[in-house]
């Protein structure tokens, strides 16, 4: 069979966050800043899309920029890196298994998402503003994108942080259900594709955006954070509670002796 079934994959995402929970904070920093690159790269893809179709197009536009974003996570899977989001989901699960300490969640949502945020903010930098990929012709639609997240208020934010993740971990979850590298693509394809379309904010791509605009004097850091501790929150509980504990109690994976935990 070439699927994991929904509670073999329950048992591969604790493995998964018990392997993260032990991975030295040198790797946590080279795959993290990686996976915060590809991120970034992939919503400089979908931007370009989007920036260069007729305006009466609507929607549908920003379909086919959804479309083409999934390339950041797809390369974080399987070209290897260390995402903050999906991580939001495996190492919660492993401590709701009891396989790993609530300190080692910490530890490694930390350092990852320093690495994230120096990925993207590369991106950023050095091909948004340094090549003009999100200036020029770009900046209009940068600064909308990034305008319509600061200024959304927090609850809002939150609860848009919570759906987004929702969605990027039961694409990480599919991920995990494929045995072959075209059902992983496929699987995370759509779920990321629809966070996307639907205007989600995701913790880790406004790493990117809004630090673009930011570049381009079009706004400021001090109304970045606001948005930025939203969308942590919410990300959080999106992919912990919404993926890891509803499947960690539906599929009651073994859980561990308390004395091995890490």
């Amino acid at each position: 069979m070439s699927l994991h079934t929904p509670k073999e994959i329950a048992q591969l995402a604790i493995q998964a966050g018990v392997a993260k929970s032990r991975a030295p904070i040198s790797i946590l920093l080279i795959l993290g800043f990686m996976a915060g690159a590809f991120i970034a790269t992939g919503f400089l893809l979908d931007l370009h899309v989007i920036n260069s179709l007729p305006a009466d197009w609507g929607s549908f536009g920003g379909l086919l920029g959804a479309a083409v974003f999934p390339v950041g996570l797809i390369l974080t899977v399987l070209a290897g890196g260390e995402l903050l989001t999906g991580n939001m989901m495996t190492l919660p699960v492993a401590w709701f298994a009891r396989r790993i300490s609530f300190f080692s969640v910490a530890r490694n949502w930390f350092w990852v998402t320093l690495a994230n945020f120096l990925g993207s903010v590369a991106v950023a930098w050095f091909f948004g503003h340094m090549l003009g990929m999100t200036e020029g012709d770009y900046l209009k639609k940068t600064v909308a994108i990034a305008s319509a997240k600061v200024h959304a208020d927090f609850l809002h934010t939150f609860i848009s942080g919570v759906g987004c993740n929702w969605l990027v971990c039961l694409a990480v979850w599919l991920a995990f259900a494929s045995k072959d590298v075209v059902g992983k693509i496929f699987g995370m394809w759509f779920p990321v594709m629809a966070f996307v379309a639907i205007s989600f904010q995701h913790v880790v791509a406004n790493m990117f955006i809004i630090p673009a605009a930011i570049f381009a004097g079009q706004m400021s850091w001090a109304e970045y954070f606001p948005n930025f501790v939203a969308v942590f929150l919410g990300n959080a509980v999106g992919g912990a509670v919404f993926v890891g504990l509803a499947y960690f109690l539906a599929f009651r994976p073994a859980v561990e002796p308390a004395s091995s935990v890490q």
